[in-house]
C-alpha cells in the first residue's frame, strides 16, 4: 500500500478529512510534522514515503521555508513526489506571476519589480494613473500588502492590509525606503491597479491539477476603511455553484491551460490542491461580473470546500498510478 506523507508544523487535525479521503482511495498516511530542529528526522520519515503533501506557509511564525524546501528538493529528486514542489512554488506561489502570465487577461493592470531601481524609478510614475496595491514577491496573510495613492508634493496615503486601522500620510521617497530595506527579503515587489470593487468580496477558486473542485466566498475588509467593519466568515461551496459557472469556465479552458504553457509547466506539475484569489472587475457589456486574479495560493490552502479532500485524493491516485505505469 503507497505512504503519502501529510506535511505541516502543527495540523491540529485539521487535516483529517484529506487523511479519510486518502484512505478511501487506498493510501496509508503518516503526519510528518517539520520544524526546524528535527530535519534528520524529517528527511528521514520522507524517505519512507511515496508522496508528500505539504502545508507550510512561505512564513509562519517568524520561521520561512529555506530548510524545509532544501529537504523536499531531496526528496523529489530521490524518487517522492512532492505537491506542491518548491521549484513549482517558485514560479506559482509568487506574486511575479500576475505579471508573467498578465498576457492571460487576468491580472487586470500590473508590473514586476525585479530590481530595487526598477522599483524607485516606475513606481512613482504609475501611482499617477491611480491608487496601487503594492505586494511583496513572496508571503502570506497581507502583511507587506499596501495601497498607495498619491496626495501631490511628493507625498502618499498608505494602508497595509494586515492592520487597516492605521493609515498614514507620508512622503513617497520616505515609504520606499522602507520597501527598499525589506527587498532582498520579500524577493521584490508587484503593484497592481486597486480594485474599486473591492468592498463587493472576493472568489477563491480551488483547483486539484487542472480542474476547478470547489469555490470560496467572502467580504473583504483589507486594504478598506476602518468604519467597513468586521470580515464575515468565508463560505464554501462545490464547483457546481451556479454563481461561478462563468469563473470555472475561463479557468479550465483558459486560464489554467495558459498557465501551464506561460510557465513551462506540464499538467500533471500543477499542485494537487492550489487556489486562485479573484476581486470583481468591472461590469461587462451584458452587466456580467468580470474578475482580476489577485493571488496565486499554492503553499498550504487550507480550509478547502468539502468537496476538496476526495478530488486530492483522487489527482494523488491519478498521478501515482500513472508514474507507476
Amino acid at each position: 500500500m503507497l505512504m503519502i506523507a501529510l506535511v505541516s508544523r502543527d495540523d491540529g487535525g485539521r487535516l483529517a478529512a484529506i487523511e479519510a479521503a486518502l484512505a478511501a482511495h487506498g493510501f496509508q498516511t503518516r503526519r510528518c510534522r517539520y520544524d526546524e530542529g528535527r530535519d534528520e528526522v524529517f528527511e528521514q520519515e520522507l524517505s519512507a514515503c511515496d508522496a508528500a503533501l505539504v502545508w507550510v506557509n512561505p512564513m509562519q511564525d517568524g520561521q520561512g521555508r529555506r530548510g524545509l524546501d532544501a529537504v523536499l528538493r531531496r526528496a523529489a529528486a530521490a524518487g517522492v513526489q512532492v505537491s506542491t514542489h518548491p521549484d513549482i512554488i517558485d514560479r506559482m506561489g509568487v506574486k511575479a506571476v500576475l505579471a508573467t502570465t498578465a498576457g492571460l487577461g487576468w491580472s487586470g493592470d500590473v508590473a514586476a519589480y525585479a530590481t530595487a531601481e526598477a522599483l524607485t524609478a516606475r513606481f512613482p510614475q504609475r501611482l499617477a494613473s491611480g491608487p496601487k496595491v503594492l505586494k511583496p514577491n513572496r508571503g502570506n496573510g497581507g502583511v507587506g500588502v499596501w495601497k498607495v495613492e498619491a496626495l501631490g508634493e511628493g507625498l502618499v496615503r498608505v494602508m497595509e492590509a494586515a492592520d487597516r486601522r492605521t493609515v498614514s500620510d507620508i512622503s513617497l521617497e520616505a515609504f520606499l525606503a522602507d520597501r527598499l530595506a525589506e527587498f532582498e527579503m520579500v524577493g521584490g515587489f508587484i503593484d497592481q491597479a486597486f480594485e474599486p470593487r473591492l468592498s463587493d468580496g472576493m472568489v477563491r477558486c480551488y483547483l486539484s491539477g487542472a480542474l476547478v473542485v470547489g469555490f470560496g466566498w467572502q467580504k473583504v475588509r483589507a486594504l478598506l476603511p476602518p468604519e467597513a467593519g468586521s470580515v464575515p466568515p468565508r463560505t464554501y461551496s462545490s464547483a457546481e455553484d451556479v454563481r461561478f459557472q462563468a469563473l470555472r469556465t475561463r479557468m479550465e479552458d483558459d486560464w489554467a491551460p495558459g498557465l501551464t504553457q506561460l510557465l513551462g509547466l506540464s499538467e500533471r506539475a500543477l499542485p494537487v490542491i492550489w487556489d486562485a484569489d479573484f476581486l470583481l472587475g468591472p461590469k461587462d457589456d451584458l452587466g456580467r461580473d468580470t474578475y482580476v486574479l489577485c493571488e496565486i495560493n499554492v503553499s498550504s490552502v487550507f480550509p478547502v470546500p468539502d468537496e476538496a479532500p476526495a478530488a486530492i485524493a483522487a489527482t494523488m491516485k491519478t498521478r501515482l498510478v500513472d508514474r507507476a505505469g
